[in-house]
């Protein structure tokens, strides 16, 4: 069975103002908070969210033990379809000059609470758009959950 990889980042990375101080993501999705992970590259995660849902793959989610690329990945738990394993697409909105910005987004094209979509992503607000303000904004994001839960 194919397995699909999801990193959680134990520390907020070098770019961050938090950088170096540990993100809490693996608690916080232990004990359920973290519901779900946004990453770049919707189409890519749609295609494989696809894949598990069908039965045909499984995410592993891990942690990296220390830097990100450069040590090794603990697996926490593996996900099925039987888990509610599911995405949504993330979109920033375009204001009349043509910018985006992360306070005006949607999901499946219905507004969403921007405090509660970071809580849910395991950040509080401030640390969610530090962690994503380098981001493509003109391009979908995916929401992938980890549990039946859909906004």
């Amino acid at each position: 069975m194919k397995k699909y990889i999801i990193t959680l980042s134990k520390f907020f990375l070098k770019q961050h103002i938090r950088a170096g101080e540990e993100t809490g993501f693996k608690d916080s999705f232990l004990k359920g908070k973290k519901v779900h992970t946004i990453r770049a590259n919707y189409n890519l995660w749609e295609a494989r969210i696809k894949e598990v849902q069908e039965g045909k793959a499984v995410l592993s989610i891990r942690q990296w033990s220390g830097l990100p690329y450069r040590s090794k990945q603990d697996e926490i738990t593996e996900l099925s379809k039987e888990d509610g394993v599911g995405i949504q697409k993330l979109t920033f909105n375009e204001d009349s000059n043509g910018e985006f910005f992360l306070e005006d987004l949607d999901i499946d094209g219905k507004y969403i609470d921007f405090d509660k979509l970071a809580a849910n992503d395991g950040l509080l607000t401030e640390d969610w758009c530090r962690w994503f303000k380098r981001y493509d904004l003109s391009k979908p994001m995916a929401v992938i959950h980890f549990t039946s839960f859909r906004y």
